[in-house]
């Protein structure tokens, strides 16, 4: 069963109105043999936004699904492409933002789904309250203004009437100063939709070449697409004591199709682990 041969020719449904397949298509063209289709009426926002309108009931992976469905559903193809991203604090590192983004790949046709997941820390994601146009210079650099869009909303928890998508520093003024007539204060944050923000649209370019890596990637038992990386087995021995450690000492890679699956050892990794990460050794 040859993958390329599975896709090649067919069409792909593109589940994004963010200008997504600026770097999906061309890789899923070249690597897979896919025409790529960008439905005009599909509206994503929907499912939640990140300004806020819309709030976001699903978890993420479920949230990508569902806009691999809307977009199979409204097209009538049976192959779709979606991506759901998510900013916040990032979970192990203190007083740093955190970029989560999905890409799941659905084809009904095969029953099959191909999941990629990131997290990352190189991310323009950021958020304040202004009360004063002055407060902006350090907010600007930080967010990378203007390469990357900024919002502007009357608070953190009032979307009515934000301004988004905005890149030019006159408009960025202009409408930060109308805020502050009125109200006093204004919110301002980044705009995190990936045609307002490179530094996103570079994580789901470089996922999207993992992804297709992973479907061109077959099971050695039955030849079917996407055999991957699962699972991490812990428990690399210490070089002096012995005791196990929290170092990888194999990875798990299965088969979605036959549930084949394989123990290999990391390319990387030696046979024991150095003492300074030994729990026992260095606690």
């Amino acid at each position: 069963m040859d993958s390329l041969q599975l896709f090649s020719g067919r069409q792909i449904v593109m589940a994004t109105k963010h200008g997504k397949e600026r770097v999906l298509a061309p890789r899923l063209t070249k690597e897979l043999g896919l025409h790529c289709l960008v439905p005009d009426q599909l509206n994503t926002d929907l499912l939640g936004t990140f300004s806020g309108e819309v709030d976001r009931l699903d978890s993420p992976i479920e949230t990508a699904r569902k806009k691999c469905h809307m977009a199979m559903d409204l097209t009538s193809v049976d192959l779709a492409i979606a991506s759901e991203g998510s900013f916040g604090p990032h979970p192990s590192i203190p007083f740093i933002p955190a970029h989560e983004e999905i890409l799941v790949l659905m084809d009904k046709k095969n029953k099959w789904e191909f999941v990629m997941r990131t997290l990352e820390a190189k991310t323009n994601y950021r958020q304040m309250t202004l009360d004063s146009i002055h407060a902006l210079d350090s907010f600007l650099d930080q967010s990378k203004f203007p390469s990357h869009a900024l919002i502007v909303k009357k608070s953190a928890d009032d979307p009515t009437d934000c301004v988004k998508g905005i890149h030019d520093a006159l408009v960025l003024q202009q409408t930060v100063e109308s805020f502050l007539k009125q109200l006093g204060k204004c919110h301002i944050e980044t705009d995190m939709r990936a045609m307002h923000n490179p530094t996103r649209m570079a994580v789901i370019d470089a996922m999207s070449a993992s992804l297709t890596q992973q479907i061109k990637t077959a099971c050695p038992e039955c030849q079917a697409p996407g055999f991957r990386l699962t699972e991490f087995i812990r428990g690399l021995p210490c070089a002096y004591c012995g005791e196990a450690t929290r170092s990888v000492k194999a990875e798990i890679y299965a088969c979605q199709s036959c549930s084949y699956t394989e123990s290999k050892t990391p390319g990387h990794a030696m046979p024991t682990e150095d003492p300074m990460y030994c729990d026992f050794c260095n606690p």
